[in-house]
This record gives C-alpha cells, sequence and structure tokens, in this order.
C-alpha cells in the first residue's frame, strides 16, 4: 500500500507538469492573452504557485511536517529549476522566446506555495494546542 501511495502522490505534480510542458510547446500566435499589463506574469506565478502545491503534494508527509524550511527551500528550487528548464524549451518553439522575467515569476509562484503551506501548517498547529487546552 504505501507504493500505491508514493505514485498517487505524484500523479498531481505529473499533470501539472505535462500542463506547463503542453502550453509551453505552443506557438506563440496562437496564444492570446488579455490586453492587461504583465498579466503573462501573473499567470506565470499562479500556475507555478501551483506546481509548487503539487510538489509539496508529492513529498512524504512526515518529512514536510519534519522539515519545514528544507521542504519550502526544495520547493523553490524545483519551481526554479523547472522554470529554467522551461525557459529553454520555449526557445525552441515559434514566436516564443526565454524571459528571465518569466523565470522571476515561476520563482515567486514557488515562493507562494512554500509561504501558502507554512501558513495553512502554522495553523493546524495552532488550532491543535487550541484543542488540547
Amino acid at each position: 500500500m504505501p507504493c500505491r501511495t508514493t505514485w498517487s502522490r505524484l500523479l498531481p505534480l505529473t499533470l501539472v507538469m505535462g500542463s506547463i510542458f503542453f502550453l509551453s510547446h505552443q506557438p506563440g500566435d496562437s496564444l492570446s492573452l488579455p490586453d492587461i499589463v504583465n498579466i503573462d506574469k501573473l499567470l506565470h506565478a499562479l500556475v507555478y504557485a501551483a506546481l509548487g502545491l503539487a510538489f509539496l503534494f508529492a513529498l512524504s508527509p512526515a518529512w514536510r511536517r519534519q522539515r519545514p524550511v528544507a521542504a519550502g527551500c526544495a520547493t523553490v528550487c524545483f519551481c526554479l529549476m523547472y522554470g529554467i528548464s522551461d525557459e529553454f524549451h520555449q526557445s525552441f518553439i515559434s514566436g516564443r522566446f526565454s524571459s528571465g522575467a518569466d523565470l522571476v515569476a515561476d520563482a515567486a509562484g514557488g515562493v507562494v506555495a512554500a509561504v501558502s503551506h507554512w501558513q495553512w501548517r502554522r495553523r493546524q498547529v495552532q488550532g491543535g494546542r487550541q484543542e488540547a487546552r
């Protein structure tokens, strides 16, 4: 059973990574975003926040609980490394190009995921302490 649990924890991560790859593989002229300043950066941050949350979910719950700072740092590093590979991939797609600003947005999404997880865990722990009283 633990092996099945491990694989099922990887499914959301695989789906998000595959979605990012699919979207990055679309030619530049096939994308139409609303005419809002920096909407692409916001979308990068949101998608990479989802990637970060999926990565955190894939980690062992015990490890996340025992090492929350390490889990957060691993999440940001994972998002940054996947962002680098995504930007490299885009450099080969017609009408697309690599962007350092996109990479910063990707890392920011990882930070949002890590901080959100940390806040959620902190509230869980505080809630458990209040119930114990």
